[in-house]
């Protein structure tokens, strides 16, 4: 793994600046320049443009997700780039269409991707580790962290790329444990990236 893309999906309201995020992206980012990785950051709340992105995407050997939990997905400005970008990427530059093809119109929904590398999400919610995991738990009924983020995958996937495993932050805003979280951070990179 030498080319990393990091992308910072928050979006800042009143009540929530993107500070977590934003520290965590940085981690992040000194993370893999401390492993002589080249690295290419997009956050959100900057302009882009759509060409660079998606050579971004074709360049890396693995996409980092960084994002808070926004009504069960990511935030607007987060979804408006998937429309963008993915949209114009799978006009042939990250994936072929929607992997369907003339001779079976019927087979392969999905499955046209064209990038190779894998992608890492880490994200911050407002809600506690006992809210997932646990069918006593009446919201997310069981529903595990992945589950919940099951859209995202699907769409790195749709692209070809293969995921690494899930961090969350947890209670990130009722009842924070930032340095904890920074540890369990840097113990998920270490254990995911330096076996």
């Amino acid at each position: 793994m030498k080319n990393v893309f990091i992308i910072n999906g928050h979006q800042k309201y009143p009540f929530s600046e993107g500070k977590l995020n934003a520290s965590l992206t940085e981690r992040a980012e000194l993370f893999f320049k401390e492993m002589d990785c080249e690295v290419q950051i997009t956050r959100m709340e900057d302009s882009y443009n759509v060409t660079e992105e998606i050579d971004k995407f074709k360049w890396a050997d693995l996409v980092f997700f960084q994002t808070p939990l926004n009504w069960m997905g990511v935030s607007w400005f987060f979804k408006k780039y998937i429309d963008e970008v993915f949209s114009m990427g799978m006009m042939g530059e990250m994936s072929e269409g929607d992997g369907r093809s003339k001779a079976a119109p019927k087979k392969n929904y999905g499955m046209g991707g064209k990038l190779e590398g894998k992608y890492m999400i880490s994200v911050t919610a407002n809600a506690p580790k006992e809210a997932f995991n646990n069918p006593e738990e009446s919201f997310f009924g069981g529903m595990s962290e992945d589950d919940l983020l099951q859209p995202m995958h699907l769409n790195f996937k749709w692209f070809g790329l293969e995921p690494l495993p899930t961090f969350m932050a947890y209670d990130v805003m009722k009842n924070p444990a930032i340095e904890n979280d920074f540890k369990r951070f840097d113990s998920h990179l270490e254990n995911s990236f330096k076996k």
